[in-house]
C-alpha cells in the first residue's frame, strides 16, 4: 500500500508500536483468593483461662526458600475455637507452587512482636504447611488438616477456606463502525482497523485489544469483540481508554489516520449520543486551519438501521457477562486429571551408565524424573485419589521382547495407576530395571491413550492433563498430529517437556503458539500442546529447586486458558459451589 503524499512525517511520528500485539500475553492481574481461617480443639496453654491464639502466615520465595511473614490474623481472646475474622488475600497462580505456613500462638501481650519475643510473649501452639493450590483444590475449597510442630502433643486442627474475589470478572462484547475517515492510499481507500489502550497510572498506555482490517472502505463495520472488563480498565470505570485508528500496510508501516478516548462507563451507556466520536489526527489539525476530524466513529445498537452521515466513530452495541473463571470449576467439583508419559527409547542411553538421561544417580534425581516431579507436585493438588496413570513408550518389554508404545510402568495393564508422584518415581525406576530401551519414539499411542478416557468424560466433571517426557525427534509425526486435532475437541490438555541436548523442531511445531497445528486439511479447535526443553531451566548453580520451579511455571501456566476455552466452547458452566462451611457446634456470632 502506498500513503497519500504530505502524510510522511504524520506517519512517522504518529506510529504506535502495534505490530507485535498479542493479546493473550498481555499483562493482567493475576488471580486474587481470599483466604479464611477457623481451628478447632487448640492446646490449652493459659493456666486460668483458655489460650488466646493468632495465626501468622509464612509464605515461601521460590528462588531463596525462605519463608517471610505475609500477614497475621487477629488475636481471639480465650478460645480454643477460633473463627478468625481477618481474611489473607493471595494473588493465585495455577502454574506454581505457592507453598504457605500457618503458624498459631497464644499471644500474652496486647502488642506482641513474635520475631522478637517468641518465647517470652507467646507460646507455640502448632503449625501446618500446605500448598495455595492444594487449598482451592480441596471439596468446595476447604482444607482441614491437624497441626503439628510439638512433639507428642495433639495441636488440634486447622480449617482453611478459600474463596475467589470477584472484582473484575466481568467481559465486555462490544462492536464499532465509522464514517468518512481519510483516504490515505493512491489506488484504493483505506483499510482501517482499530488500536485500544488503557492508560496506567504513571500517565502512559498499555496496548489491549487491536480489531480485524476492514479492506477498503471509509465507512468500516468491525466485528464484534470480547474483552475482561480488567484488560480494558483494571476495573477502573473512570480510567480513560485510548483508541487509535489507522489504515493497515501490508510492510506493517500502518498510516495513522486519527485516534479518540472514551472510558468503560461511557462504552457501558450504550448506543447513544455520548458513544459517537470524532477522530482527530492532532498533527494534521494544528498544521490545516480548515481541518475538522479524520472521520468518525460509533458503537453499533441492535436496532440501528442506518449509519450516521456524520464523520464519526460509534458504538454499535455493548453488552457485559461475567466470565466464569478456572476455580469456578474447580470449586464446583471438577477434577483435573493427570496422566504421565515416559520415553524408553535406546537414544536416551544405557540407564546404568552416567552419560545416560536415564541414569539413576543415588545422590541426585535425572532429568526425567525432575521434570516428572515439578509438573506433577503442581497438578496433584487438583486429584482427589492422588492416583495417576504412569506410562512408557519405546522400549521391548519382557517375556518375549515384543515393542510397545503404550505400556504401564507398574506392568498392570489392568490397573495402570501409581500412588502419587512418588508412586510414579518408583514405578518409573522399576521399569528401567525390567524393560529394554528401544525405540522408535512414537506419541500417537499415549496421546490417543488419555484421549479415550477424555471422549468418556465430556460434560465438565473431568480434565485431563498429559505430560510427555521425551529426548528425541518424533517417529510418527503425522500420526500425533492427527491424535493432537482429534484431541483438542474433548477435555484435554498435552504438555511436553524435552530433554538432552536433540533439536526439538518438530516438537515446537506441534505446540501450536505460532500456527495452529493441522491434520488432513482439518485446524485443531483449540491449543492444547505446550513444549519447553528442559536445557533452559537449568541452572548454571545446580541450584535444581529453582529449576524445577521455573518449569513448572512455564510448563502449566497454559492449563487454565486451556481449560477454560474447551468449557466455553462447549457451553459447560460450573456446578454451583457447595455451600459454605459451618464449624460442628459453631454459633452464628463470632468468637470475639
Amino acid at each position: 500500500m502506498e500513503m497519500m503524499e504530505g502524510d510522511v512525517m504524520d506517519k512517522l511520528e504518529d506510529m504506535s508500536s502495534v505490530y507485535d500485539f498479542d493479546p493473550i500475553t498481555g499483562n493482567i492481574p493475576a488471580t486474587k483468593v481470599e483466604i479464611t481461617v477457623s481451628c478447632r480443639n487448640l492446646l490449652d496453654k493459659d493456666t486460668f483461662s483458655k489460650s488466646d491464639p493468632l495465626c501468622v502466615l509464612y509464605t515461601q520465595g521460590v528462588e531463596t526458600k525462605q519463608w517471610r511473614e505475609f500477614g497475621r490474623t487477629e488475636v481471639i481472646d480465650n478460645t480454643l475455637n477460633p473463627d478468625f475474622v481477618r481474611k489473607y488475600i493471595l494473588d493465585y497462580f495455577f502454574e506454581e507452587k505457592q507453598s504457605l505456613r500457618f503458624d498459631l500462638y497464644d499471644v500474652d501481650s496486647k502488642s506482641p512482636d513474635l520475631s522478637k519475643h517468641p518465647a517470652e510473649l507467646n507460646d507455640f501452639l502448632g503449625q501446618m504447611f500446605c500448598t495455595l493450590g492444594e487449598i482451592v483444590g480441596s471439596p468446595a475449597s476447604r482444607l482441614e488438616k491437624p497441626l503439628g510442630g510439638i512433639p507428642g502433643k495433639k495441636c488440634g486442627t486447622i480449617v482453611l477456606s478459600a474463596e475467589e474475589l470477584s472484582n473484575c470478572r466481568d467481559s465486555a462484547t462490544m462492536q464499532f463502525c465509522a464514517n468518512k475517515l481519510d483516504k490515505k492510499d493512491f489506488f484504493g481507500k483505506s483499510d482501517p482497523f482499530m488500536v485500544f489502550y488503557r492508560s496506567n497510572e504513571d500517565g502512559t498506555f498499555t496496548i489491549c485489544h487491536k480489531t480485524e482490517v476492514v479492506k477498503n472502505t471509509l465507512n468500516p463495520v468491525w466485528q464484534p469483540f470480547t474483552i475482561p472488563v480488567r484488560a480494558l480498565c483494571n476495573g477502573d470505570y473512570d480510567r480513560t481508554i485510548k483508541v487509535e485508528v489507522y489504515d493497515w500496510d501490508r510492510d506493517g508501516s500502518h498510516d495513522f489516520i486519527g485516534d479518540f478516548t472514551t472510558s468503560y462507563r461511557e462504552l457501558a451507556r450504550g448506543q447513544s449520543q455520548f458513544n459517537v466520536y470524532e477522530v482527530i489526527n492532532t498533527k494534521k489539525k494544528m498544521k490545516k486551519k480548515k481541518y475538522v476530524n479524520s472521520g468518525t466513529c460509533w458503537l453499533l445498537g441492535r436496532r440501528c438501521k442506518s449509519v450516521p452521515s456524520l464523520k464519526k466513530v460509534t458504538l454499535l452495541s455493548f453488552s457485559v457477562e461475567s466470565e466464569f473463571t478456572f476455580l469456578d470449576y474447580i470449586k464446583g467439583g471438577t477434577q483435573i486429571n493427570f496422566t504421565v508419559a515416559i520415553d524408553f527409547t535406546a537414544s536416551n542411553g544405557n540407564p546404568s551408565q552416567s552419560t545416560s538421561l536415564h541414569y539413576m544417580n543415588p545422590y541426585q534425581l535425572n532429568a526425567y524424573a525432575m521434570a516428572l516431579k515439578a509438573v506433577g507436585e503442581i497438578i496433584q493438588d487438583y486429584d482427589s485419589d492422588k492416583m495417576f496413570p504412569a506410562l512408557g513408550f519405546g522400549a521391548k518389554l519382557p517375556p518375549d521382547g515384543r515393542v510397545s508404545h503404550e505400556f504401564p510402568l507398574n506392568g498392570n495393564i489392568e490397573n495402570p495407576y501409581c500412588n502419587g508422584i512418588e508412586g510414579i518415581l518408583e514405578a518409573y525406576h522399576q521399569s528401567l530395571r525390567t524393560v529394554q530401551l528401544y525405540g522408535p519414539t512414537n506419541f500417537a499411542p499415549v496421546v490417543n491413550h488419555v484421549a479415550r478416557y477424555a471422549a468418556a468424560v465430556q460434560d465438565g466433571s473431568q480434565y485431563f492433563v498429559l505430560l510427555i517426557i521425551t529426548d528425541g525427534v518424533i517417529s510418527d509425526m503425522a500420526q500425533t498430529k492427527e491424535a493432537i486435532v482429534n484431541g483438542a475437541k474433548l477435555p484435554m490438555s498435552i504438555i511436553i517437556v524435552g530433554v538432552g541436548q536433540a533439536e526439538f523442531d518438530a516438537m515446537v511445531e506441534l505446540d501450536g503458539d505460532d500456527i495452529r497445528i493441522s491434520s488432513r486439511g482439518k485446524l485443531a479447535e483449540r491449543d492444547i500442546v505446550q513444549f519447553v526443553p528442559f536445557r533452559d531451566y537449568m541452572d548454571r548453580t545446580g541450584n535444581h529447586v529453582l529449576s524445577m520451579a521455573r518449569l513448572a511455571k512455564d510448563v502449566l501456566a497454559e492449563i487454565p486458558d486451556q481449560f477454560i476455552s474447551y468449557m466455553k466452547s462447549r457451553g459447560i458452566k460450573p456446578n454451583p459451589a457447595p455451600p459454605p462451611y459451618t464449624p460442628p457446634g459453631h454459633t452464628h456470632h463470632t468468637q470475639i
